[in-house]
């Protein structure tokens, strides 16, 4: 009996879909605009501010003129949900590249047949690094009207909140996919 050479298609489903939601979750963590706050009183009607995790940018969008680094005069990273975003979005990219270093060795990269039982692994770190950025992104959504901003203004989701969902989304896919590698393991036995 020949070895088949086909690489079974949940891993190959998750490979794609974690690499995938590591470059939307880095995307999101790193771009300051989890939050966007529009028409703040005493302010020209076109000025943007946007709130990251890491960082607060201004723009005038009418000059283009943008300019990272304010001044955090209200607090805003003093709050929990921002604070919890520190801590789980790096730890949750770093979860995420052992999970794909361990999948890399059990799926077939030059062994003749995948290793199930080590691919099922990758799968459950990839699928736990998914909920770690998942949290936080749904914490700092629930959160988002109550952290402070300049009264009066209007507050939206900024696009790197949406980026750290569906990094956070696909990841968890992408996990459950390599993590259906243990029904393999059964089958042998």
């Amino acid at each position: 009996h020949l070895p088949s050479m086909r690489t079974p298609t949940e891993m190959i489903v998750g490979l794609v879909l974690c690499p995938c939601g590591l470059l939307l979750t880095l995307t999101g963590t790193l771009a300051p605009s989890w939050r966007q706050v529009s028409l703040i009183p005493n302010q020209p009607v076109d000025v943007l501010l946007e709130q990251g995790i890491w960082d607060i940018c201004r723009e005038q969008e009418s000059t283009h003129d943008r300019r990272c680094g304010q001044t955090d005069e209200l607090g805003y990273f003093e709050q929990v949900p921002v604070r919890v975003a520190q801590g789980l979005m790096p730890s949750a990219m770093v979860v995420t590249v052992v999970g794909l270093v361990v999948a890399a060795l059990g799926v077939r990269c030059w062994q003749p047949e995948p290793q199930y039982l080590v691919a099922g692994v990758s799968g459950l770190v990839l699928l736990l690094s998914g909920l770690m950025s998942l949290v936080p992104s749904s914490w700092y959504t629930q959160e988002l009207w109550g952290l402070p901003a300049p009264s009066g203004s209007t507050l939206t989701v900024g696009y790197s909140l949406v980026l750290s969902y569906l990094g956070s989304c696909l990841e968890i896919l992408g996990g459950v996919a390599l993590a259906l590698s243990f029904h393999h393991c059964y089958k042998e036995r």
